[in-house]
């Protein structure tokens, strides 16, 4: 019987899943998401070669549901593969958790803690962890925090402009999507040798976006801070606000902390500004000059942002794009980079229309790069590693 490794990252309204291999270098042998979580919803699933093994509707009434649909099919589509171990992401790991950790009753506990840092995310996380304990209550669990990439922020980069003790609480710029750079690290050396190490700029641009400065691999700088919402607009968060705007809606509307929430995670950026969605493609597509509108923010301030970061490292080597927009919309890559032009970046027009890997000419200053991520593998291995008697196999 061979082993096999679950990654699962539990969402409010869906659940992406992968499969691997417990062996050498974790092949992968299926992803997919349940979406439309509860009722009505989706399952796809592809293999080995992005070949679909399943797409079809379901309805489901819960994460737990979906969690018992998945570990059957798993069951009936790989019955020669044994489940060893699952391996989690959890969107905040605060001041406390900065490496994967196998998850025991103690640790669970005070996870719970963590829930004020990210409440529309880690309570999802955790459910996922609590329902495969019940379901599989001797499988091995790990927990892998978005959060860990940046625990080595300058402390500059952590403290924000409030009273000290605040910071001592726990109110500090965290940064997120760090199981995302800490891919995009890991391969860097594969596709720019030792510029790898230099000045860098990852542009994780996708329905939740941020950027990250890197030197010599480690997170230097990047957009989020406390949560999720700080940053550059995103698909439904307006990114940095003055904290004064919220305050005054609150004071002239009937807005409670909940309604506030709400408005700011779920009907804000892209989405609240065009009024139409917060899906890139799909404004890209429309003639409606309030989905222009939005498209130029998302450019506008993605572009200040590299700049800011270019001068946390003291200039730029190299820029990278990743996740859903970054690797999948040549025209936002376009227009941000001729934005950035003064930096020194060239784009090759053909190479980013073709999605290649090295979009730049090859006489910029900066480099510019298309890497896909794969925040699931960089899961899958830190899982593995933390199996007794596991086979070591490379870096992703």
């Amino acid at each position: 019987m061979n082993q096999a490794i679950l990654v699962l990252n539990a969402g409010s309204s869906s659940l992406k899943f992968a499969l691997y291999e417990a062996d050498g270098n974790l092949p992968r042998l299926a992803r997919g998401t349940f979406s439309g979580l509860p009722g009505p919803g989706r399952l796809r699933i592809t293999g080995a070669g992005e070949r679909t093994l399943t797409d079809q509707a379901c309805r489901l009434r819960d994460h737990g549901a979906a969690l018992r649909h998945l570990l059957a099919w798993l069951q009936d589509v790989f019955p020669d593969h044994e489940l060893t171990a699952a391996g989690h992401r959890l969107v905040h790991g605060g001041t406390h958790f900065h490496v994967p950790l196998r998850i025991d009753t103690a640790t669970r506990q005070k996870l719970d803690s963590l829930i004020p840092l990210a409440p529309l995310h880690m309570p999802h996380n955790l459910a996922a962890i609590d329902i495969l304990s019940e379901l599989c209550p001797e499988l091995t669990q790990v927990a892998c925090f978005d959060t860990a990439f940046h625990h080595n922020l300058p402390l500059r980069e952590q403290q924000f402009a409030l009273p000290r003790e605040w910071f001592e609480r726990g109110v500090r710029r965290y940064g997120f999507h760090g199981l995302s750079y800490e891919y995009i690290a890991a391969v860097l050396p594969q596709h720019l040798g030792a510029a790898a190490q230099g000045r860098v700029v990852v542009a994780h641009l996708g329905h939740g976006a941020s950027l990250c400065a890197l030197r010599d691999g480690q997170s230097v700088a990047t957009t989020m801070g406390l949560t999720p919402l700080d940053g550059i607009p995103m698909a439904t968060r307006p990114g940095s606000l003055d904290p004064g705007i919220v305050l005054h809606m609150m004071r002239t509307s009937d807005l409670d902390i909940a309604a506030m929430d709400e408005l700011l995670n779920q009907r804000s950026g892209l989405l609240g500004l065009s009024g139409i969605t917060g899906d890139m493609q799909a404004l890209l597509a429309s003639s409606h000059p309030h989905a222009a509108e939005a498209v130029d923010l998302f450019v506008y301030h993605t572009h200040r942002a590299i700049a800011s970061l270019a001068a946390a490292l003291g200039g730029l080597d190299a820029l990278v794009f990743t996740a859903g927009i970054g690797e999948n919309a040549p025209q936002i890559r376009a227009r941000i980079c001729h934005e950035a032009a003064w930096l020194g970046i060239r784009l090759d027009s053909e190479a980013n229309a073709a999605n290649r890997t090295c979009i730049s000419q090859s006489g910029s200053a900066v480099s510019v790069w298309r890497i896909a991520t794969d925040e699931e593998a960089v899961i899958a291995r830190h899982t593995h590693r933390l199996l007794p008697n596991a086979t070591k196999g490379e870096s992703p």
